[in-house]
């Protein structure tokens, strides 16, 4: 059966290890006797207390599933074929439906719910560190989509209380749009 708890464990603590050890990251993942949300908080917790914050950040955007990853880049790849530009990109209504929009020249990605399902049973996170898995995932997605580097800043997140998920998509190459 898809256990998505352990998937979440496995995932973090390969991301942990690749910036630190086996025993650093089994010492913040484990927390068999913690239910799921209780687990969130304490190991983003965990994980705060045993990196600084960049580190941090860069852990959790490597802890991106890539969960239907081909299809959404298959939807972007269309969009950008129908499209000559960022702006035009942005405003086709499928883009729109899907959270994407244009303001000021910038990009942005924005859900209306959480999307995580690990974060179904949590209330209110403390900080974004869970969140920023979702920027990774982001970052891959567009970096795949675009052909060039992607850097992707959370600006709102529903689970510390705001009324969206916003993400600013920020390209630092050249788009080539068909």
């Amino acid at each position: 059966m898809f256990d998505i708890r352990k998937i979440q464990e496995q995932i973090i603590s390969g991301a942990i290890k690749s910036e630190s050890n086996a025993q650093i990251a089994q010492d913040i993942v484990n927390g068999e006797f913690e239910d799921n949300p209780t687990w969130v908080k304490n190991t983003m917790k965990r994980l705060e207390e045993n990196f600084d914050s960049q580190r941090v950040k860069k852990i959790r955007m490597n802890c991106q599933c890539g969960y239907a990853m081909n299809e959404k880049l298959v939807f972007i790849k269309e969009l950008m074929a129908s499209s000559a530009n960022m702006e035009e990109f942005a405003n086709n209504e499928r883009a729109k439906a899907a959270g994407l929009f244009y303001h000021d020249s910038e990009l942005y990605l924005q859900f209306l719910f959480c999307p995580c399902p690990m974060l179904a049973e949590v209330d209110k996170l403390d900080t974004n560190t869970w969140c920023q898995c979702t920027t990774g995932y982001s970052k891959v997605l567009f970096e795949k989509a675009f052909g060039c580097e992607v850097d992707v800043e959370l600006l709102k997140s529903v689970k510390m209380g705001d009324e969206i998920c916003l993400m600013k998509i920020l390209p630092s190459g050249t788009i080539h749009f068909e």
